[in-house]
């Protein structure tokens, strides 16, 4: 799926900045996790130190309040296809284990959540056709 890759990642902006933050943070681990080849690699520089890369795609930061990226994630799921989709769902925060987010999903609907942040990777047509009228977080 790496050849015609695209990423984004929407995010609420009236969340406070530190969960912005953290709302992309997640998100992008889980990205990387469901699709290794995007960060999966070292380089090393002149003078042998060697890093892990952080991305070999671009990963826009978009906003939509949470009706909107709730809409989002229900519209992306319904499109079958190989691609990775990444909610944070807002319940998450007051859970302190992930073993206790484990267990609290399956009693959950998606379609009433608050969501406060979605991360979509894919054929770029698609992630285009979802997030294209989306405006860059600033």
């Amino acid at each position: 799926m790496t050849q015609d890759l695209r990423l984004a990642i929407v995010v609420n902006p009236g969340l406070p900045l530190g969960l912005i933050a953290n709302t992309a943070g997640a998100i992008a681990i889980g990205l990387g996790a469901r699709l290794p080849a995007l960060a999966a690699r070292q380089l090393t520089d002149r003078h042998d130190r060697t890093i892990d890369i952080s991305s070999n795609q671009p990963v826009p930061v978009l906003q939509a309040d949470a009706a909107a990226i709730r809409a989002l994630l229900l519209k992306a799921l319904a499109q079958p296809g190989e691609r990775a989709v990444v909610p944070f769902p807002a319940f998450a925060r007051s859970l302190h284990a992930y073993a206790e987010y484990e267990a609290a999903f399956p009693g959950r609907d998606l379609g009433e959540e608050a969501i406060d942040g979605l991360g979509l990777a894919g054929p770029s047509k698609w992630v285009k056709s979802l997030t294209g009228a989306l405006k860059l977080l600033r």
